[in-house]
């Protein structure tokens, strides 16, 4: 083995896809799955009671460590006030239960009501808590080694490698056999350690595991375990070496806080592991090593031919000859069109459109595919489940039409505003009119919808970014909407996040910012699509009019509510500021 060749080729494929593998070492850091020493020095020492409650409950009350979580919830809500304060929301909640062990209290409570048995509850939270573990870690962390090796292993070879990949084994529908494999290896290792030195060996001996499975998910558990235990036979020794080459990286690591590992060593390091993996694999096909022949994706170590690519994707390659490039629409309705994606040219040009583009959809992915770009999914052994593109799904791609947007703005509106004043009965059990205005609107959410619809239209294809654009925008558009606000009404707040976890200024915080982000993927995927259809179905001569009269009455309520703003309890009942003092007209008396 030519140990400074096969480094030569991994520090290669990773500039290649740099960010891609960082990614992926980084996703396996933080679910546990390998190198989760990595970010020791970067965790914060919690003195919560964590897991130890179920242990506390079982040598004393449950009301004494029900005082004793308590104080720890108090102490976490008695923070400095900043961007990991969790005093108040949902998500806030949630990481605080499960901090201080709260979660454990409530559920013995809840079980212990019924079952009446100090031993028995604690028996059924802790299989409960079990359970949840194994599975995730069963199906996750388990199978995830094999998941960064598929990546790993395309990368070597393609210039693109999707996301999606991340998601493989679910894909060619082998994740639990995958975890199975996985697993049944664990069982081995564990029991060959009991004698030390035979799990050192083993060690190297199933070394390969996850990459035999990475290549083919459909291997035989035992089968892929033979298997690496015969590749690896007189390369232990090679191999212990190559690990230990690897000890300057780890020791830089300690130097830089193990930021060199995080943006350079884990995924060279993962890379060179794939590049002795290949050698051993070419190895062990050319002695006609038993079991080598499982090893049967080519596809992953050159690239298939034309005449293999145009067999399997025959029905693209049919139409590419009479596929027509869609013409560009020029001057301003061609600007609205093609970047904001309003259509200002009829529903007939429209229907073209999507047709047009269903094709050139395809195209793009066949073309990627035969330049060779991105491994060809339909020439692996295990057919993936293919994504259905039919016109009717792609309806998303749609470009709506100035009346259809309006009331679409509305529609978002009253949605919001029914939205908050249903979680304001909730809390408190009262009605408010929520917002600035005094209609039964938030035009925030209007605001929210259509510009997700518009000023992200390019991002439809590309659901990742959809999704993280949207958190990006609607984030925007809260906090310079909360700012002007405050500015415009001598500082008087009509939403305050400060307390809830991951807060800016009180006027965002990823709890909401998550929830805007699910909704406004719900919003482009199916309700503006739905909606769109309705409205064409009705005589836009009746919708004209609704619009106009829309317009109207929001027009005078945005004029009357910017100098005389729906305030009062639930409203803005927020003091956490030294602005928050809204002086009434005589100037006699200060709400606060």
């Amino acid at each position: 083995m030519d140990r400074k060749k096969i480094k030569f080729k991994a520090k290669k494929v990773f500039k290649k896809h740099v960010l891609l593998l960082i990614l992926v070492c980084l996703v396996a850091t933080f679910i546990g799955n390998e190198t989760r020493d990595t970010l020791m020095l970067y965790r914060l020492e919690d003195t919560s009671m964590n897991n130890k409650v179920i242990s506390e409950i079982k040598k004393h009350s449950v009301d004494k460590v029900d005082k004793k979580v308590k104080e720890a919830n108090e102490k976490l809500k008695k923070a400095e006030p900043g961007l990991f304060e969790r005093k108040e929301g949902v998500l806030s909640n949630l990481v605080n239960s499960v901090s201080t062990g709260s979660i454990y209290v409530g559920m013995y409570r809840s079980i212990n009501n019924i079952i009446k048995s100090k031993n028995i509850t604690l028996s059924i939270i802790i299989f409960i808590n079990f359970c949840l573990y194994f599975l995730i870690w069963f199906f996750i962390i388990n199978t995830y080694t094999v998941v960064s090796r598929r990546i790993f292993l395309e990368s070597r070879i393609y210039k693109k490698v999707s996301y999606d990949r991340f998601i493989y084994l679910f894909r060619v529908k082998r994740l639990f056999k995958t975890a199975k494999t996985m697993f049944l290896k664990l069982i081995f290792l564990t029991l060959w350690s009991f004698t030390i030195i035979g799990g050192i060996i083993k060690r190297y001996s199933y070394f390969l595991v996850p990459y035999i499975v990475a290549e083919n998910p459909d291997i035989n558990s035992l089968d892929a375990i033979t298997l690496s235990r015969k590749m690896m036979k007189n390369h232990k020794w090679e191999c212990f070496k190559l690990e230990l080459s690897f000890i300057g990286w780890n020791l830089l690591g300690i130097l830089t806080f193990n930021l060199s590992r995080i943006f350079y060593s884990n995924p060279y390091i993962v890379a060179t592991y794939t590049e002795y993996y290949v050698y051993l694999r070419s190895e062990a096909k050319k002695n006609k090593i038993p079991l080598s022949e499982k090893l049967n994706d080519k596809y992953l170590y050159k690239k298939a031919t034309i005449k293999e690519l145009k067999k399997e994707y025959e029905d693209i390659d049919s139409f590419t000859n009479e596929y027509v490039v869609i013409q560009k629409k020029t001057g301003i309705r061609g600007f609205l069109y093609e970047n904001l994606g309003i259509n200002t040219y009829g529903d007939k040009a429209e229907k073209k459109y999507e047709k047009e583009y269903l094709k050139k959809l395809k195209v793009k992915e066949y073309k990627r595919v035969y330049k060779g770009k991105i491994y060809p999914t339909r020439l692996f052994s295990i057919k993936s489940k293919e994504r259905k593109r039919r016109i009717e799904m792609l309806n998303y791609l749609k470009h709506y039409n100035i009346t259809t947007l309006i009331i679409l703005f509305f529609l978002f509106s009253f949605i919001g505003w029914v939205w908050e004043v249903f979680l304001h009965i909730v809390v408190s059990g009262t009605f408010v009119n929520r917002g600035t205005f005094h209609g039964p609107w938030l035009p925030i959410y209007g605001f929210g919808g259509i510009l997700i619809l518009t000023v992200l239209y390019k991002f439809r294809c590309k659901p990742v970014k959809e999704f993280l654009s949207t958190i990006i925008l609607c984030g925007t558009v809260e906090y310079f909407t909360a700012l002007f606000l405050e500015l415009t009404h001598d500082g008087q707040k009509w939403w305050d996040y400060s307390g809830y976890f991951l807060n800016l200024h009180g006027r965002i915080c990823a709890e909401g910012l998550l929830v805007f982000a699910l909704g406004g993927f719900a919003v482009v995927y199916l309700l503006a699509p739905l909606i769109d259809n309705k409205i064409k179905e009705k005589n836009s001569k009746i919708l004209v009019p609704i619009c106009i009269l829309l317009v109207f009455l929001f027009t005078i309520d945005n004029v009357y509510s910017f100098r005389h703003p729906n305030t009062g309890d639930g409203i803005t009942s927020y003091n956490k500021t030294t602005y928050n003092n809204v002086i009434d007209k005589n100037k006699k008396t200060t709400i606060l």
